[in-house]
């Protein structure tokens, strides 16, 4: 899944991307690397991100989603807004991706349903406006795990059943570096839920925490967390370096 921030404001490139036409080119050239998936967002959520109205993600969103869509590539909608979900849906969209992991309450899994589409289910502890104040967990994984029982159950009574649902731990999002290291070492215990699994911690500051790096020089640590996510399970990781991601993913599945 290849990562498309139409935003000024992301932890890695925003601004780069937030023209239409930018946008575009970018997510034509994720495509021709390798991605199968392009995951399109107009709201950051890096810690401290302010929220975003309504008609401003539509504006960010939409124009791009739509020409993306009509070149045949399979597209998600990073949002927790069910109207942005319903509309990006509508022009073709097949995956909503929820980073508030329906807390939300119900109604973008009942849009979801309502579509045929797949929903991604993304554990976070806070809001993006203060996720990384204090986090705290006294058993990370079996806390998640509790979690999504719970949003699965939801999801289901909202008419989503286990084969539309992708399960998201959300490296980063409420989390400290001790806490990402238990999820990846830990990871295989989410696939018992009997759901899709997805890891995004392409250019995230766990790298910086085990290996000190800025954003721009945490392409090895990407690499090798989205190497070690398919091992543990993974189904879907979310990255920004798609050529390079899809060529470690092809020689680890070689000579695994």
């Amino acid at each position: 899944m290849g990562i498309l921030n139409v935003t000024p404001d992301s932890f890695s490139d925003g601004g780069r991307f937030l023209h239409p036409a930018g946008a575009f080119d970018h997510a034509v050239k994720m495509t021709e690397e390798g991605a199968d998936i392009i995951d399109i967002g107009g709201e950051s959520t890096r810690p401290g991100a302010r929220p975003l109205p309504l008609q401003e993600e539509m504006d960010r969103v939409m124009p791009v989603l739509e020409k993306v869509v009509r070149q045949g590539v399979r597209v998600s909608v990073d949002t927790t807004k069910p109207e942005v979900a319903e509309e990006a849906l509508r022009l073709g969209a097949g995956i909503v991706n929820d980073i508030s992991g329906l807390q939300n309450g119900l109604q973008l899994a009942r849009i979801a349903a309502e579509y045929g589409a797949k929903l991604v289910i993304m554990h976070m502890q806070g809001t993006p406006q203060n996720m990384q104040e204090a986090p705290a967990y006294a058993d990370v994984v079996r806390e998640i795990i509790r979690f999504f029982r719970r949003q699965m159950k939801v999801a289901s009574e909202a008419g989503l059943d286990k084969a539309q649902i992708i399960l998201d731990p959300g490296i980063g999002f409420g989390k400290r570096l001790e806490d990402n290291v238990a999820i990846f070492r830990e990871l295989e215990r989410f696939t018992d839920l009997g759901c899709a699994l997805m890891i995004g911690a392409s250019r995230k500051s766990m790298i910086d925490g085990i290996a000190p790096a800025s954003v721009r020089e945490r392409l090895p640590g990407s690499l090798v967390l989205a190497a070690a996510a398919v091992l543990r399970g993974a189904d879907y990781v979310r990255v920004h370096d798609v050529a390079e991601t899809v060529q470690a993913l092809k020689v680890l599945k070689r000579i695994w």
